[in-house]
C-alpha cells in the first residue's frame, strides 16, 4: 500500500514555507487572507510535528540494540495485567479477509487523515477551543517521540502476523524501515484518543459519538494488524493525559494572573459634596 508519505527533512522544509506564506498573509487587509495565513502556520506546526516523529523513528533504528528484547518483556508483563491477548485478537480476525484488509487501510489511512480533519474542524468551528487542543496535540506528539528514541519491536516481529504484508499493504518498505521499532508509545491510539475525547466534550452534534468510535476502533486496529502492544496504547494515553493536564493547569494558572483582582485594585477615595455658600 503506498501512502503520502515526507521525510523529516521535507516536513522541515514545508513547515517553513507554510510559516513564510502565512506570515505574509498576516499582513494582508483582507480578513479573508489573514484567516487563510492563519490556517497555514497552523499547517506548519503539525507539518513540523510530523517530521519529528519520522526523525524519532530515524534515531531509534539506528540502535537496533534491545529492541527486541523490550518487546518480549512487554509481551511477557502483560501477562500479569487483565488484557486480552493480541494473539487471540488477531486470531479473531485472520479468517475474515475483508475484515483484515480494511484494518489495514484503517491503520494506514486514517491516522494522520483524521487528525487533520479534526484541527480543521476545530480552527474553523470551535475556534475558541482550538488552540488549547492543538496545544495537548502538540505536547502529546513531543512526549511520545522523546519515549520512541527507545527502540521498542511491535509485535508482528514477535511472532504476531504481518497482516500489511500478508496482504501487500504494507506501509513499510522492505528491510527496518523508519519507525517500524517505534512501537512504544503509540502516537495512533494517543492521537485517536485525543480525537474522541474532545469531539465528544466540544460538539453539540448528535453525530459526536463518531469521534470515540474512531478512537476504540483505531485501538483494536493497532492490535489485530500487528503494530501494536496494548501497553504501547495505554502508555500513549497516560502521556495524552499528562498533557491536558499540564495544559489545562497552565491555561488556569495564566488567567487567575492576568484576571485583575477587585480586591487589589486601589479605590478612589471619595470627596464630600461641598454646600453651597459655605466659607472657611
Amino acid at each position: 500500500m503506498q501512502t503520502v508519505s515526507l521525510t523529516w527533512q521535507e516536513s522541515g522544509e514545508l513547515a517553513a514555507v507554510l510559516v513564510a506564506v502565512g506570515g505574509a498573509m498576516a499582513l494582508a487587509g483582507d480578513r479573508r487572507v489573514r484567516w487563510a495565513g492563519a490556517l497555514c502556520r497552523e499547517l506548519a506546526v503539525v507539518a513540523a510535528l510530523y517530521g519529528l516523529w519520522h526523525l524519532a523513528g530515524d534515531i531509534s533504528v539506528t540502535d537496533t540494540s534491545g529492541a527486541f528484547a523490550r518487546g518480549r518483556w512487554i509481551d511477557h508483563a502483560e501477562r500479569f495485567l487483565p488484557l486480552p491477548s493480541e494473539r487471540t485478537m488477531q486470531q479473531a480476525v485472520l479468517g475474515h479477509p475483508l475484515v483484515v484488509q480494511a484494518a489495514n487501510y484503517y491503520y494506514a489511512a486514517m491516522h494522520l487523515t483524521t487528525m487533520g480533519l479534526f484541527l480543521f474542524w476545530l480552527f474553523v468551528r470551535h475556534r475558541e477551543s482550538y488552540r488549547p487542543v492543538r496545544h495537548v496535540m502538540a505536547w502529546t506528539t513531543l512526549g511520545c517521540l522523546l519515549i520512541q528514541l527507545l527502540p521498542v519491536a511491535p509485535p508482528r516481529m514477535l511472532g504476531l502476523v504481518d497482516t500489511g504484508a500478508l496482504y501487500d499493504q504494507s506501509v513499510y518498505s522492505n528491510g527496518l524501515a523508519v519507525d517500524q521499532l517505534s512501537a512504544m508509545p503509540s502516537v495512533h491510539v494517543a492521537w485517536a484518543v485525543c480525537v474522541g475525547w474532545y469531539v465528544w466534550r466540544i460538539s453539540p452534534s448528535r453525530w459526536r459519538w463518531i469521534g470515540p468510535a474512531h478512537s476504540v476502533v483505531t485501538v483494536l486496529v493497532v492490535v489485530v494488524t500487528g503494530n501494536h502492544w496494548w501497553l504501547d496504547g495505554i502508555v500513549g494515553v497516560a502521556v495524552l493525559a499528562a498533557c491536558a493536564w499540564g495544559v489545562a493547569g497552565v491555561r488556569t494558572a495564566w488567567r487567575r494572573r492576568a484576571r485583575p483582582s477587585a480586591e487589589s485594585a486601589p479605590v478612589a477615595p471619595t470627596r464630600r459634596p461641598e454646600v453651597a455658600g459655605r466659607t472657611s
